[in-house]
């Protein structure tokens, strides 16, 4: 734990991002790509929570998502969602726990899909199919005839079985923001991070100012809980069913 926050590890590695034409519910925007991850990082086991929002900044940002502190913050916008990295790296840098060199932020979406993947090629880090047994979703399973629970709210983190690098809730629970403005075509290539100015230009052209959220929700159904799915929200925006997940990363 770093700050009160549990992580792990992710070394550096190369993963195919997107679904195959061949994967059910598929969306525009996932065309898969070749990614490689060139130096390793460490990654939120859960979801951040209300009570590690409360240690490390103070009153929830919105309304709570459950009661208690386990439960996956929820009302926090993009710019609350990276104050919240910024305190959390000063917090860790003050008491020697956090390297100087290294920083809390956001993942990129290569990052993210590397971690939720964790090795795997399927629809999701569990296979081809999901149900609300390995996840919280809201719905029909996704690609199995197996009906589990389907709960309509958030869980504590941690609920459900983790992927095959011990992370969990990495499908369902909470959307999950991510560094990068959403563009329409994924990166390819080393490192791929679209927040520089020059893809924040593009984006203004674009008429886009959109950033990327991954990972599902309680509020919907299994499909967008697929490793490779991908969707587009305005930062200044909040819901109930989007919160972060933190990276440590070396720049």
């Amino acid at each position: 734990d770093i700050a009160g926050i549990a992580l792990r590890w992710c070394p550096a590695g190369t993963c195919t991002m997107g679904s195959p034409p061949s994967e059910a519910e598929r969306r525009p925007g996932e065309d898969q790509v070749r990614v490689t991850l060139t130096r390793g990082f460490w990654i939120g086991q859960y979801e951040v929570t209300q009570g590690d929002w409360k240690r490390v900044v103070g009153p929830l940002p919105g309304y709570p998502t459950g009661d208690g502190d386990r439960f996956p913050l929820g009302w926090v916008n993009f710019a609350e969602a990276e104050e919240f990295c910024r305190r959390l790296t000063e917090a860790a840098h003050a008491s020697g726990a956090l390297p100087a060199h290294w920083q809390f932020h956001l993942p990129t979406e290569a990052q993210w899909e590397y971690a939720c993947r964790a090795g795997t090629t399927t629809a999701t880090s569990f296979g081809d199919t999901l149900t609300s047994r390995q996840a919280n979703f809201k719905g029909a399973s996704y690609g199995s005839p197996e009906q589990g629970p389907s709960l309509d709210r958030a869980t504590p983190v941690g609920s459900y079985p983790p992927n095959p690098w011990g992370l969990h809730d990495m499908h369902g629970n909470a959307f999950e923001w991510c560094r990068d403005w959403y563009h329409a075509r994924l990166p390819g290539g080393a490192d791929p991070d679209l927040r520089d100015a020059k893809s924040t230009a593009q984006a203004s052209e674009n008429g886009d100012y959109s950033r990327a959220r991954r990972g599902g929700c309680w509020a919907d159904q299994g499909w967008p809980c697929r490793s490779a799915f991908r969707l587009r929200f305005e930062p200044e925006r909040k819901a109930d069913h989007i919160g972060l997940r933190v990276v440590a990363v070396r720049p």
